[in-house]
């Protein structure tokens, strides 16, 4: 408290504006982050004209109203002199002429002047205070209705209410936007949560980690072996090595030593025991905050994500009517006859795995690069239309008739290339479950997909959140053929659903091998199966057909990308055919460097060419951009790159704000400043987000100083990037020492929860993880 009490104190010397609002220039109702032109009334900056622009967060306010802006004045890269807003007050009017206008000056719905003169006659000069502080006083204004009354008192607390907050979180050291984001969650509760609470943030605002959280705590006098601190920090401990490194459950032991770690870490307080932390992981689990099974402990949306799989799997797999649907001759000739038309031939392989998929309820289908899942795909499609007798084309369906077949996958790029290959529309997964945002998923168990045969590719993309979404939304007749690449990188969420899948043994797989496309004489597949198999070729810095290594140190990485870029812009290639993929965000080598330099040669500052600027970024007219959030009212997702088509600045249209109008495929979506964070630069991006995507030309730095990021399967997945000419650079004892290195994998249960519900016994052949003791160990066992 010593901390507020300071800055109180302080107030008087801290920068301000007093002023009357002359215009509001700019207001977002969601974010309520505005823009206001105001007259100098008073202020401590030196400045001398008598109007200023103040811009910061706070709600909209009516003209010729007096408010007193803290902040900083500041000049803007393009708007000049302002005065950033850190927080504000109202000056209330002190005098009963100053009132009357006040309460009827339109802020308050229903309230003219007869009525406000009536106020002020009945309860004086501290009106505003007596209403605030007990607004049954109101009763006794004449003809005042109690509907008025209270619209009144509601609409003084809004104000009043969102001020005095505004400045107490600005004195717990919050930032506007921050402060503005937990006012919009706790609304008029907020200082009774925080000072009750301050842990709740950590669940309930985007931004607050347990640190943050726990300087604040600090501040309120909780700290130590306070229940609410421990537990707070035990549920930070699930929640970032579920989002940070795809864990589904912690063991118990290391469990309780990370969050003994944690909260002893920075504080000058009495130690906290784990004697401490077992007791509120007892209560935690209780009251079904958390779960422990056996020494297992998980959050309880990733348990019951795993069980809601297992329970879909099997009601799937339990579906007996496509077992011997259709005599293998039939199969036979319909193969025949689409190799006929495809002038194709398939390789035994392939046959199997065709021929699986539309006899089986359920199938994997997984390989390699160049072995020709997209091939199969193709077939099973093409048999199936011929087999049942169904169109593939889907304008013979009306309104009332759905379409048999639905292709999907994870991203917008992946399902493109589905389409590509088949002919048929496919969707996103999120599209195809009707995902809007903050109201979850359309289509589940309740409401499901209509269709009969379903394919979803790049599943090894897909976390257990997703899997149990799509799963459980499947209707009780379908055929699900599942794709994927077991190497590559696992899901950014957590889980590693198609690897448990495969481990169980459990659903009929087909895994191609043969690789078909090195007939073509491609190097690229040739070399991303070496990887596969831990090893690169003795000649990997010998230029190849279609691939090339150029040895450079990390700080020449920058040159080397740009000399490389420039010669294919030379020869032809466009921004969209090349594509750079790096591990890391920061460094000299980093994805942010690289995309500035990139942009500076890819799509230079000219005269003619608008830019703007969002923090230290700057985006231009042509500038190739990644999506970085699910954006489904627009239809763009997570991954999803797009072209910066124009720039409209706020003096330019009528909501007063700068806007970004950006092309996807199939989507032109316009962006606010505000929705600026959602975005990034993507000539170079990271190999994560370019997963399920291929590109012409795709250059892949590799130094030591990534070091903590190269792993097989990373390095795997960025070269199965490339589809017609890739090339390396950087230093070949790191592109070694990482293929050599492999994760350590990923505590999940999903394999043994599937073993154990197929074969209705407990599967102890399998261990969860390597080197776990099974025994069981409950949280007393540490008090």
């Amino acid at each position: 408290m010593e901390r507020q009490q300071s800055n109180l104190m302080n107030e008087e010397e801290k920068k301000y504006v007093k002023g009357k609002i002359i215009v509001m220039i700019f207001h977002n109702e969601q974010t309520l982050f505005s823009v206001a032109k105001v007259r100098i009334l008073d202020t401590n900056e030196q400045y001398e004209d008598k109007e200023i622009v103040v811009a910061g967060y706070f709600p909209y306010i009516h003209e010729d109203e007096i408010y007193i802006f803290y902040g900083n004045l500041i000049k803007h890269p393009k708007h000049g002199l302002q005065f950033q807003v850190q927080h504000f007050q109202k000056e209330l009017p002190q005098t009963t002429d100053g009132i009357i206008q006040y309460l009827s000056s339109g802020l308050f719905v229903g309230i003219g002047k007869k009525t406000a003169e009536k106020i002020v006659n009945s309860l004086g000069e501290r009106a505003i205070s007596k209403i605030l502080e007990n607004p049954s006083v109101l009763t006794t204004i004449p003809k005042l209705s109690e509907e008025k009354a209270n619209l009144l008192y509601e609409t003084l607390k809004y104000h009043q209410g969102l001020e005095q907050i505004m400045i107490a979180l600005a004195n717990y050291g919050f930032g506007p936007q921050l402060s503005m984001k937990i006012y919009q969650t706790y609304k008029e509760e907020t200082l009774k949560i925080i000072e009750r609470n301050p842990y709740q943030l950590i669940e309930d605002i985007e931004g607050i980690g347990f640190a943050r959280a726990d300087e604040l705590g600090r501040s309120l006098g909780i700290s130590g072996n306070h229940p609410d601190r421990i537990r707070a920090g035990s549920i930070y401990v699930l929640n970032q090595q579920s989002m940070q490194e795809g864990h589904v459950y912690l063991l118990l032991k290391p469990y309780i030593e990370q969050v003994y770690k944690l909260i002893n870490e920075k504080t000058d307080q009495e130690e906290v025991t784990e004697n401490d932390i077992s007791r509120e992981i007892i209560c935690l689990s209780e009251e079904g905050k958390i779960i422990i099974e056996e020494n297992r402990v998980y959050l309880p949306s990733l348990y019951f994500s795993e069980k809601g799989i297992v329970s879909s799997l099997k009601r799937i797999s339990d579906q007996q009517q496509f077992t011997d649907q259709f005599p293998e001759s039939e199969f036979l000739k319909a193969l025949g006859s689409l190799e006929e038309r495809l002038n194709v031939q398939y390789a035994p392989s392939q046959k199997l795995a065709i021929q699986t998929a539309l006899s089986s309820p359920i199938m994997i289908l997984t390989g390699g690069p160049g072995t020709g899942k997209t091939t199969v795909i193709k077939g099973i499609v093409e048999i199936y239309a011929e087999l049942h007798g169904c169109s593939l084309n889907p304008k013979d369906y009306d309104k009332d008739e759905s379409f048999p077949i639905i292709l999907a996958a994870p991203t917008g790029r992946a399902a493109k290339r589905m389409t590509e290959s088949t002919g048929l529309p496919a969707v996103t997964i999120h599209r195809l479950l009707g995902w809007n945002g903050s109201d979850g998923f359309q289509h589940n168990e309740d409401h499901p997909i209509e269709g009969k045969l379903v394919i979803i590719d790049e599943f090894s993309m897909v976390d257990v959140w997703l899997a149990n979404q799509l799963f459980k939304a499947l209707p009780r007749q379908i055929q699900v053929v599942i794709v994927g690449d077991e190497d590559q990188l696992p899901s950014v969420g957590p889980g590693q659903v198609l690897k448990d899948l495969l481990k169980t043994e459990k659903i009929k797989t087909v895994r191609l091998t043969d690789i078909y496309r090195q007939s073509e004489g491609s190097s690229i597949i040739d070399l991303a199966h070496h990887i596969k198999n831990g090893n690169i070729p003795d000649d990997i810095t010998k230029p190849k057909a279609d691939y090339a290594f150029f040895k450079c140190k990390q700080d020449q990485v920058l040159d080397v990308v740009k000399q490389i870029s420039a010669s294919a812009l030379k020869k032809g290639y466009t921004v969209r055919d090349v594509q750079v993929l790096a591990p890391m965000y920061r460094g000299t080598a980093g994805i942010d460097a690289l995309n500035k330099m990139l942009q500076d040669l890819f799509n230079p500052k000219t005269e003619q060419r608008r830019e703007l600027i969002f923090g230290e970024v700057i985006y231009r007219v042509g500038d190739k951009v990644l999506q970085l959030v699910n954006k489904p009212e627009d239809n763009v997702f997570n991954g999803d790159i797009g072209e910066i088509v124009s720039i409209i600045y706020a003096k330019e249209n009528i909501e007063k704000q700068d806007q970004v109008v950006i092309q996807y495929e199939g989507a032109e979506v316009v962006y606010t400043r505000q929705d600026l964070h959602n975005i990034t630069h993507a000539y170079c991006c990271s190999i994560h987000k370019s997963q399920g995507s291929e590109f012409p030309i795709v250059i892949i730095p590799i130094v030591k100083g990534y070091y903590r990021m190269l792993r097989r399967n990373l390095i795997y997945t960025a070269v199965t990037r490339s589809k017609d000419y890739l090339i390396l650079c950087g230093e070949e004892d790191a592109l070694k020492n990482g293929v050599m290195r492999q994760d350590e994998g990923r505590q999940t249960t999903l394999a043994i929860k599937l073993i154990e519900r197929f074969e209705d016994e407990v599967a102890s052949h399998l261990k969860v993880n390597e080197g776990e003791d099974m025994e069981t160990i409950s949280p007393y066992d540490f008090m």
